[in-house]
């Protein structure tokens, strides 16, 4: 079973920081593409950052220079440093995983993790 535990949410002023952590059971984690993707009241989910298994990032325009995504193979978990937030930042923030398994690679979702800058 395939399980991505979000957590580092919360509420934060702006300006200031959180790191954001996923920890994924039930893949490989060492091959799978690993992403934050986020979701503002009444907007589309969209893609915040992204690391592939060779560690190449990319990032959405909106959050270059104040975010960066990484990951630790050792401990099957993926992070986003978020510094600088801003208002704009606020929305739910889920982790996915192009998950490699040994029957094959299929996407996954964690369950969101509520992030809240104020101004």
């Amino acid at each position: 079973q395939v399980q991505l535990a979000e957590s580092g949410g919360g509420l934060v002023q702006a300006g200031g920081t959180l790191r954001l952590s996923c920890a994924a059971s039930g893949i490989i984690f060492g091959l799978s593409d690993m992403g934050w993707y986020r979701q503002a009241p009444g907007k589309q989910r969209e893609l915040v950052a992204s690391i592939t298994s060779d560690r190449n990032t990319n990032y959405a325009d909106s959050v270059k220079g104040r975010f960066t995504i990484s990951r630790d193979n050792a401990e099957f978990t993926v992070y986003l440093q978020m510094n600088s937030l801003k208002p704009e930042d606020t929305g739910v923030y889920y982790c996915h995983a192009d998950g490699v398994r040994i029957d094959g690679t299929l996407s996954y979702w964690g369950q969101g993790t509520q992030v809240t800058v104020s101004s």
